[in-house]
């Protein structure tokens, strides 16, 4: 059984007091202190000595994902901060410089604003629907992380940034809109992480889902980085033993229960604990589905793919999804061309075993919904990628093939253009996608 550790946080207020200051240079010290004031920073004990290579610092892949870099801004902001960091923080002139460079690192990706639904005309700000089986909550009490990831697309929710924020508390609003919309098969809980939060409080919202009023709702989905970054959650953790009771009255309800668990590197997969805790939430009957972007300078090779693919059908986890590094944040950091997400999936995927198949990608999380790279081909004459929507707002457009010009710089859907001489995507025609109209109606359910 694995030994009980104390989680301790390391953030830009305490960073220095690491026994592992030793290996960082002055310049990576200031960029920690510049960085860190615009994009969330917090690391933890069990990142810093247990997966992170201190011999390889600034490149070792987990202190990228964990530790600020200099070049996770531009020039031009990175000496902005610079110039101020003698500033007091309280000063409006320091706020205010420091929120117009957070606003033009589009904080808020695929216009997640409109996917907040409403309840008899109440804002529901903690929620998302924007697919008509699935609903995302936003416990306000798991709107943080046991560390942060440096191309996080939810980092305004860890940096003030209150007006972009989603988070709620009320658990009966939840439930209520749920009662009323029985299209509703599938409940993300997601965050910041919802695993940061008791037991006691995140049953609150899940033990009620599990009454015979709720029959409608078959999945309950928990998106977490727990496992990578704090495994002794579901081990030694003051309620350890209440969470996997949780999750087994989750199962012997009839539920499934889909653990979305966020692995970025074949190392985040090496320890005893994680795979000790693998092992016991598997045991509630649970499935623990994986999930990651594609970054540059973290996982951007078919190698470390086809590895953390094997290592998670070995551990009986399921590969489930490459995405895109949303278009926010540190993106011009992690970025990969779309046309080299396509050649990496396809090469990664074609190296492994068809239990390992399971994983879709490579996938842009666009406003439109889950895009999928699917190919470049030449159709009389014309190169040109091959795309169709995972997921779409509309659900009638899920695995329609669309086709847009060849780009081999383009990272990210509005950098594309439709083939054959097209002005829209055939969802921008004919309002495919219902824009100014009530969900129901574009869902069929009106």
């Amino acid at each position: 059984m694995t030994k009980e550790m104390k989680y301790r946080a390391y953030t830009l207020h305490n960073y220095k007091e690491l026994p592992q200051i030793k290996y960082l240079s002055p310049q990576d010290i200031e960029a920690i202190e510049v960085v860190g004031r615009v994009l969330p920073f917090k690391a933890n004990n069990y990142v810093v000595e247990q997966l992170i290579d201190w011999n390889n610092i600034p490149n070792d892949p987990i202190f990228t994902l964990t530790f600020p870099r200099k070049e996770m801004l531009s020039e031009e902001h990175y000496n902005q901060v610079l110039n101020m960091l003698d500033s007091d923080p309280n000063d409006p002139a320091y706020k205010e410089t420091i929120d117009t460079i957070r606003r033009t690192l589009n904080p808020n990706p695929a216009g997640q604003e409109h996917n907040i639904p409403t309840l008899e005309g109440e804002s529901l700000d903690g929620m998302q629907h924007k697919y008509r089986e699935t609903v995302l909550f936003f416990p306000s009490q798991g709107q943080t992380c046991h560390a942060y990831c440096t191309f996080c697309f939810r980092w305004p929710q860890f940096s003030g940034m209150s007006d972009l924020k989603f988070a709620m508390k009320e658990a009966d609003l939840l439930h209520e809109y749920l009662r009323q919309h029985k299209e509703v098969t599938d409940v993300l809980f997601t965050g910041g992480d919802p695993l940061t939060t008791t037991s006691r409080i995140l049953s609150t919202y899940i033990e009620p889902l599990l009454t015979k009023e709720f029959d409608h709702i078959r999945n309950i989905r928990i998106g977490s980085k727990a496992l990578s970054y704090w495994p002794y959650r579901f081990l030694t953790d003051n309620d350890a033993d209440n969470l996997i009771e949780l999750f087994t009255k989750v199962r012997q309800a009839g539920k499934n229960l889909a653990f979305q668990a966020h692995f970025n590197h074949p190392t985040e997969l090496s320890t005893d604990v994680v795979k000790e805790a693998i092992e016991r939430i598997k045991s509630t009957g649970a499935q623990i589905r994986t999930q990651s972007p594609l970054l540059d300078k973290i996982n951007n090779s078919p190698e470390i793919w086809a590895e953390m693919w094997q290592k998670q059908v070995d551990l009986g986890c399921i590969p489930y999804y490459m995405f895109i590094a949303r278009d926010t944040g540190s993106k011009a950091f992690f970025e990969v061309p779309l046309v080299d997400a396509w050649k990496l999936f396809s090469k990664a995927y074609s190296s492994v075993s068809g239990i390992c198949r399971t994983v879709r990608g490579p996938s842009m999380s666009a406003y439109p919904g889950k895009v999928a790279v699917r190919g470049v081909r030449e159709i009389k004459g014309e190169k040109m990628f091959i795309l169709n929507f995972l997921q779409c707002r509309n659900p009638d457009l899920v695995g329609i093939p669309f086709f847009a010009k060849f780009d081999a710089e383009a990272t990210w859907l509005d950098q594309l253009k439709p083939a054959f001489g097209e002005e829209k995507f055939f969802y921008e025609k004919d309002n495919l996608l219902g824009e100014g109209t009530d969900n129901k109606e574009i869902w069929g359910l009106a």
